[in-house]
């Protein structure tokens, strides 16, 4: 493990999900104890997408800001919220000159799957609508997140596909959660790795679909055909159980014609950027916001993927 990132561990604080209230709350409260990120120069504003029902939102718009990303926290679908996730989507804002739109979707076990996903295509499809109101171009709208909210990220890359809605430029996909069968090598094998474990992940997967099965908008991998889907970045942590279905997912990805920007940080586990002062937790940030940058500054005129 990287040095940095180990002396950390100890004081990493790893839900359960055996009380999801609990676990909620406990989040949110170590969230809100961490610096606040800065936001100089930037414009923030709380909105509500009508929607089925209506979906909060937290708009970040940098200064000259060139596109937009619908952002999606992590936290299992079931911890997290806009607050909790105002460091990362700030700092995404900053970091790539974008408009970041922090969705603050619907949560399990209260609201399974496909709540968080039809709350999330909402906001997509209202973000397309409204782009002259954000400032952007309605073909210069990426898609991304952390986590289950990465997961939310590729599901609804295949729905926007599936059902020929709005243009996707890109998906930005960080440590996502994307196979509810745990088969891979490092489910198996990571099973008390720092934050996320396997237990961890097999409580998640109860909670957000409860007794249906997996569908490929719930759990990505499970698609068959990954053609026609936006170009992507995919992620991934060294010690992490989700680390094998991120880099199965973005082979797929080539295999199938999109292009991919694949990394695997070494050293790292599930939620490392949770440590900022690491230099790998800065190198992973500005990787982030260079992949979206550079996704979002296409000349103009050249075709979206859909």
């Amino acid at each position: 493990m990287d040095p940095e990132l180990e002396a950390f561990v100890p004081l990493l604080v790893k839900a359960d999900l055996t009380d999801p209230v609990a676990d909620r709350e406990n989040y949110a409260e170590r969230a809100a104890a961490a610096p606040a990120p800065d936001t100089t120069g930037m414009e923030i504003e709380d909105r509500t997408v009508p929607a089925d029902p209506d979906v909060p939102v937290r708009i970040y718009r940098p200064s000259g800001a060139r596109g937009a990303v619908v952002w999606l926290h992590g936290g299992g679908w079931v911890m997290g919220d806009l607050d909790s996730d105002q460091h990362f989507a700030a700092r995404i804002a900053a970091g790539a000159d974008t408009v970041v739109i922090s969705v603050g979707y619907r949560r399990s076990p209260e609201h399974r799957f496909p709540a968080a996903l039809d709350d999330t295509y909402a906001v997509l499809t209202w973000a397309a609508e409204h782009a002259a109101e954000l400032g952007v171009d309605p073909d210069e709208i990426a898609v991304g997140g952390h986590s289950a909210g990465a997961g939310l990220a590729a599901g609804v890359a295949l729905r926007a596909r599936d059902q020929r809605g709005p243009a996707i430029r890109f998906q930005l996909l960080h440590q996502p959660l994307l196979d509810d069968r745990q088969e891979t090598w490092s489910q198996r094998n990571f099973t008390d790795t720092p934050l996320f474990d396997r237990d961890i992940i097999t409580a998640v997967w109860r909670h957000y679909l409860g007794s249906r099965p997996a569908t490929p908008y719930a759990a990505p991998a499970r698609a068959e055909d990954l053609s026609g889907l936006p170009a992507a970045y995919v992620g991934t942590a060294e010690a992490d159980p989700l680390r094998d279905e991120g880099i199965t997912y973005a082979l797929r990805l080539l295999q199938a014609g999109v292009p991919v920007e694949l990394h695997q940080w070494p050293g790292t586990f599930h939620g490392s950027l949770a440590v900022p002062s690491a230099d790998v937790s800065q190198r992973q940030l500005a990787e982030l916001c260079a992949a979206l940058r550079h996704a979002l500054s296409r000349p103009r005129g050249q075709a979206a993927h859909r």
